[in-house]
């Protein structure tokens, strides 16, 4: 009797072992981690031009973001306005939050500013940009996919509170491939293109400043 009782322990710690594997396997597993997508293309910056001393300064807004694309889920669609989230992908931060500073890098690039600053700031401007980001969305509706990017932006003089230009730009541009990343691709080129137009868009809107002129 004595003799079988080490070879009974063992057998009950391996049954217990076997038992406690058994149920960590059947176990729902945690889902992996989205992957997390910026806008920014990673493109090297481009040094701006010579700045004007008498150029004025521009406040960009935070932009606001349409019902529905005020989130870090990449957006898409499968069916005519029914948004939905990609499982696995997402931006690394909201749109609009990761549009602000690209908007005011690519706008500083033009040289019709003497300065281009993301709100909030302590600095006074004498145009301040307000954007809204209408939709930012990967669109299965058709194929191939595409990913179609609208903005409306509003020019504002400070010193008069009133409204110098407005526009809204709305671009699409199909997908290589009908998957996440692939839309995220686009939608960084897409942003480029955009973002060049509204760029020229504001440079062309603000009026020479004579020397000495206010900022």
């Amino acid at each position: 009797m004595t003799n079988w009782m080490p070879s009974l322990r063992g057998l009950v710690v391996l049954i217990v072992v076997l038992l406690g594997g058994c149920a960590t396997s059947l176990l729902p597993k945690a889902p992996p981690a989205p992957a997390r997508h910026t806008l920014d293309d990673g493109a090297p910056t481009v040094a701006s031009p010579a700045l004007r001393a008498s150029a004025p300064t521009l406040i960009v807004s935070l932009p606001i973001a349409a019902a529905g694309f005020e989130t870090a889920h990449i957006v898409y669609l499968r069916q005519p306005q029914q948004i939905e989230h990609f499982a696995f992908n997402d931006w690394a931060d909201t749109p609009a939050n990761m549009l602000a500073p690209l908007i005011a890098r690519r706008i500083e690039r033009t040289g019709a500013f003497r300065a281009v600053l993301t709100a909030p700031t302590g600095a006074i401007g004498r145009y301040r940009l307000d954007t809204e980001l209408v939709r930012l969305q990967h669109d299965f509706t058709q194929l191939p996919s595409h990913v179609r990017l609208t903005l409306r932006v509003v020019l504002i003089d400070v010193s008069t509170r009133s409204v110098i230009a407005r526009r809204a730009f709305d671009a699409s541009l199909a997908a290589p491939t009908d998957d996440p990343y692939a839309g995220v691709r686009t939608a960084r080129l897409l942003t480029q293109q955009v973002l060049g137009e509204l760029a020229a868009f504001c440079a062309a809107a603000v009026p020479l400043a004579p020397a000495g002129s206010a900022p």
